[in-house]
């Protein structure tokens, strides 16, 4: 960890944070919270209600999926090479014209303001901004696209070896000063969703994904149990209160909380693949031809009907758990999906991430780049923007230190499946402590 051996790499030390976190230990400075997987979980349960903590850890029916998720993770161990020269790594990697320094983008996870009631999805906006990472915003969001953008592009005004990383395609409306994307939830009235795609797209959001697997929410126990949904309290409908198009239409949603998300978010009424044309096409029509990603898919059949209907990537996910109770793991269909597209669209990976070799099997396993969701809402619950920071920079520390000891230099050129074996057991490491939600 000598600070003062650093190469010029072409991504930060981002390992040099393990280091960061020691010297303030001789000093007597402690992390605030643990941030192992399942300690991380169970603390945030102690900091936040008991409905917002139902919201964001609830899974379908008896959390088989949720479970099933993380078990695929143990199912891989990677095949360490010795004696590689990993003293200058390549974490880069490039998405729909974006050149970002880890293959890490903030999940889509809406009703921020249950986690920290003052800044919402403002906080994860600005720390992705620092770090020079995607941050996606979801349409079920507690603050209006345009705020979250501005928060993103402020965390990206002073520079630093990450942010500085990031270089974005030509032509983005607005300029934006860090990557982001938006992700819809469509309901059946087009000129509420081509009003959000504009303000989208005018607010410097260049990527749209398409959630596919979320009409309605899930059978959740924990959310029937506690008779909790949110959206009908009044949160999560600030990005539809901030639509002219939609309060035109439909009236102030202040007054009918129950307006946006069931006219807009989670109806109940499934789209169709015809719709996913006409969406790309809107799109496309409206950007200049910025890329569809369909967020949802987990067979090779529907990741080839994407690319039929002029998809630009998917995203493998199950929503972490949370919509169908036994469903597939995310990463046990990644393989032959990735078999299947053959390099024809991007892949990005969402369901289970907890760690740096997480991440490194979803590459290794042909992902582009994977979502990572609750460990940063986690964070927030532990102090805001602070614990958003430490969560990410500790996943990244991970992710820089497993490149290293495992011996890959490069993420992109040495990382893929001969990296990997598979073995037939596939059980959390610490069976005393209840499975984490994904």
């Amino acid at each position: 960890m000598d600070p003062h051996q650093k190469c010029k790499s072409p991504s930060p030390a981002y390992s040099l944070y393990q280091r960061e976190i020691f010297l303030a230990g001789a000093k007597g400075i402690n992390p605030s919270f643990s941030i192992e997987p399942e300690k991380l979980e169970i603390s945030a349960k102690q900091k936040l209600t008991g409905a917002a903590f139902s919201y964001v850890a609830a899974t379908a029916g008896s959390g088989w999926t949720e479970r099933a998720n993380r078990e695929a993770f143990y199912h891989w161990r990677i095949i360490p090479r010795a004696l590689e020269d990993t003293c200058c790594r390549d974490l880069t990697v490039c998405l729909f014209g974006h050149r970002i320094p880890a293959p890490v983008i903030f999940a889509p996870i809406g009703l921020n303001s249950f986690y920290d009631c003052c800044g919402g999805e403002t906080i994860p906006a600005k720390i992705a901004g620092e770090l020079g990472l995607p941050y996606c915003l979801s349409t079920a969001a507690s603050c209006s696209i345009e705020n979250v953008a501005a928060a993103n592009d402020f965390g990206a005004l002073v520079k630093n070896d990450s942010n500085s990383v990031w270089r974005g395609p030509s032509g983005t409306h607005g300029h934006p000063k860090a990557p982001r994307f938006f992700q819809l939830y469509m309901g059946h009235d087009d000129e509420v969703t081509l009003s959000l795609l504009n303000r989208a797209w005018t607010s410097g959001y260049d990527v749209l994904m398409f959630t596919v697997d979320a009409w309605q929410t899930g059978w959740a126990s924990e959310a029937i149990d506690n008779a909790s949904y949110p959206f009908y309290e009044g949160k999560g409908n600030d990005i539809g209160l901030s639509d002219a198009v939609f309060v035109k239409k439909h009236g102030d949603c202040k007054t009918d909380t129950t307006k946006w998300v069931d006219h807009h978010v989670y109806h109940g009424k499934a789209h169709i693949w015809e719709k996913v044309r006409w969406l790309v096409w809107q799109w496309r029509h409206i950007t200049g031809g910025r890329p569809v990603v369909l967020k949802g898919i987990l067979s090779a059949h529907d990741a080839l009907k994407a690319l039929e209907y002029g998809c630009d990537g998917i995203v493998v996910s199950n929503h972490g758990g949370r919509q169908i109770d036994g469903e597939t793991a995310s990463l046990d269909v990644l393989p032959e999906i990735v078999e299947a597209v053959k390099g024809r669209m991007t892949i990005l990976f969402d369901s289970g991430i907890r760690t740096g070799s997480d991440i490194f099997k979803a590459v290794a396993l042909g992902a582009d780049a994977v979502l990572v969701g609750r460990p940063w809402v986690y964070g927030m619950a532990h102090g805001g923007e602070r614990g958003v920071r430490h969560v990410m920079k500790s996943l990244l520390a991970d992710l820089d230190i497993t490149m290293t000891l495992a011996g890959y230099k490069s993420l992109k050129l040495d990382v893929n499946a001969s990296a990997l074996r598979w073995h037939p057991t596939g059980t959390s490491p610490s069976a005393t402590v209840p499975c984490c939600k994904l």
